[in-house]
């Protein structure tokens, strides 16, 4: 776990319209910076930053968050890494990082390392007419090599020695690897006489390459081993290349190579990525979620295909949400995401995009397979075999969806498909053996009462929580209200209280309730005064509101207190002197309140 206080200080040191503009070009529009947004499709700008509260917001949308959540949305890090990224800008060092700094030297050198090779390797593609025809015969541009970081590497066992000389002989080129290093000691390239492309990871560093060889050979593909940079079943090729095209196609093709998604983008679809020689892994669709809601897996008709197809479907189910979609695009057998684009066209492969197998079909036939559901043995095995796929669904309509197709293949009602499966639709009065997981519940917002008021009042101008009494509670209760405003009072009397603070606060934040509460906060618009006599204006205006506020909620705590000993008395129980003597005076005390008098 990442200390709250530390996330809070590097976004206290984080400029948050810096980091966006990096990505997105912003424009001033009064107090705040706005642009078209750059998770949806849209052409009226409405995707706003504001520096005060270091925060962004869509209204077109709703996406929203802090600089941590937008590295996280836009660029797909995980939130450790999106916090090590900002903290690295502001020259913190990440707390309870045991790493040595001997293994983050490593890294650096490593990085530097692929660095160097995909700058040899692209330079070597100049002086290689063989390899250039080659791409020249798939259909690809200078342009489009140049995106992709595209090289060769030449048939040479020791080519890479032009590029490190006497650095040849280190440590890190084996272990990022470029070289191989036999029993022996002697040392060659790994790839030779092959077309090479850089793998990325989100941040645009080299992790590793692939290889394709140029004429006949084993392994058609070569990529990296698994090194400290690379990891196959983690990474996707493409993804940051391809991040823009998908957030305005509002979707992600995955292929299974390089020259698929390469030829893809060269016909004007940029939006795919591949994976590396593996199957489609959890980590993958989680990082495919991140970029966009609808994944359309692509793969060849053929039963390699379906298999990698099957493995994509096991892996995709407890990542699915019903604003979520997965389809899968089979494509004729003759062809591939390559050869389909060049002989059919961009416009085709678009409508075969958009009319690819929506996940419940797939997975209705992969159940089906050879069955003969016309007898009672087949419709039962239809059964036994959702047991594997069904329960793990953790989108709760398309769970209830496919339960009762199952259910019409099987000749059976959807309560008894559910029942078998051991899972329960909503209204079942069928017991369940497992339940799916809980969704998370969107938490309802209250009514703009004198607790929420006080709450925006002391967000735009923290020196009134200097009016809040010691004891919140005694007032306030043990409302989500009260629990923030204690929080911008502890903040306050430690001087760490400004607009900022919300967005820090938000983003630490793991109650739903109070996590609400800050969004709304951080939503309001922000305020901009022409001058300093401006804003003493409006802080005026907010002291005489929050003071009638606050009488409001006195006034509320003597009607509660006065009402509770009145409904003693009339089950006949007895007060006490002091009890009484405050059920007389309570009327007279709510009365003062009321005219504005101070008590004693």
């Amino acid at each position: 776990m990442i200390p709250e206080s530390f996330i809070q200080d590097v976004l206290a040191r984080t400029d948050i319209v810096g980091l966006i503009e990096r990505y997105v070009p912003l424009k001033r529009g009064g107090a705040n910076y706005m642009a078209c947004c750059p998770f949806h499709n849209e052409k009226s700008p409405s995707f706003s930053v504001s520096p005060t509260k270091q925060f962004y917001h869509c209204f077109g949308c709703g996406a929203h968050g802090t600089a941590i959540g937008f590295l996280m949305e836009y660029c797909g890090m995980s939130f450790r890494d999106a916090v090590k990224d900002l903290a690295q800008q502001c020259g913190l060092q990440m707390p309870e990082d045991d790493a040595p700094q001997q293994d983050r030297a490593r890294t650096v050198s490593l990085l530097d390392a692929t660095l160097r090779a995909a700058r040899y390797f692209r330079e070597q593609l100049r002086h290689a007419p063989t390899a250039i025809e080659y791409l020249k015969r798939r259909g690809l541009t200078g342009e489009v090599a140049r995106q992709f970081g595209i090289g060769y590497a030449p048939d040479d066992w020791n080519g890479l020695r032009t590029a490190f000389g006497a650095d040849y002989d280190e440590a890190s080129l084996v272990e990022a690897g470029l070289v191989i290093q036999n029993d022996a000691g002697r040392r060659y390239d790994r790839f030779r006489d092959r077309v090479m492309f850089p793998i990325l990871d989100q941040r645009g560093n080299i992790i590793g390459f692939g290889g394709r060889v140029i004429g006949q050979g084993e392994p058609k593909y070569l990529n990296s081993p698994e090194t400290p940079l690379f990891e196959k079943g983690r990474e996707l090729y493409g993804l940051f290349q391809a991040r823009q095209a998908i957030r305005e196609a509002g979707l992600v093709v995955v292929t299974e190579g390089y020259m698929d998604v390469v030829a893809l983008a060269q016909y004007g679809f940029g939006a795919a990525v591949a994976t590396l020689g593996t199957a489609t892994t959890a980590t993958h669709i989680q990082k495919l979620f991140r970029q966009a809601e609808k994944v359309v897996f692509c793969f060849d008709g053929d039963n390699a295909g379906r298999k990698a197809a099957r493995r994509a479907l096991e892996n995709c189910l407890d990542q699915l949400a019903d604003d979520r979609e997965v389809r899968f695009l089979f494509l004729p057998a003759e062809h591939d995401p390559d050869s389909f684009i060049r002989v059919e066209g961009l416009e085709a492969f678009r409508r075969a995009v958009d009319e690819a197998m929506p996940l419940s079909e797939f997975l209705l036939q992969t159940l089906r397979g050879d069955l003969n559901l016309g007898i009672p043995e087949d419709r039962a095995k239809l059964v036994h075999e959702a047991r594997a796929f069904v329960p793990k669904i953790a989108a709760p309509v398309l769970q209830v969806q496919t339960v009762r197709l199952i259910a019409d293949d099987a000749d059976m009602s959807a309560e008894e498909v559910a029942h078998a499966l051991g899972i329960r639709l909503p209204g079942s009065r069928h017991g369940n053996r497992r339940s799916p997981p809980a969704r998370p519940r969107t938490p309802r917002t209250a009514p703009a009462g004198p607790q929420r008021q006080l709450l925006h009042l002391t967000a735009r101008f923290p020196e009134l929580l200097d009016r809040l009494p010691g004891d919140l509670e005694a007032l306030f209760g043990e409302s989500a209200e009260a629990t923030l405003l204690q929080t911008f009072r502890d903040a306050h009397d430690h001087d760490h209280f400004s607009a900022a603070t919300l967005a820090a606060l938000y983003e630490s934040c793991e109650d739903d309730a109070r996590r609400a509460l800050l969004l709304e906060l951080l939503n309001h618009e922000d305020e901009a005064f022409a001058d300093d006599d401006a804003r003493e204006v409006a802080r005026q205006a907010a002291r005489l509101e929050f003071d009638g506020h606050f009488t409001n909620l006195q006034i509320a705590a003597l009607d509660h207190e006065f009402a509770s000993l009145q409904q003693r008395l009339t089950r006949g129980e007895a007060l006490n002197t002091e009890e009484m003597r405050r059920f007389r005076e309570l009327p007279a005390e709510k009365q003062q309140l009321r005219s504005g008098q101070k008590m004693s």
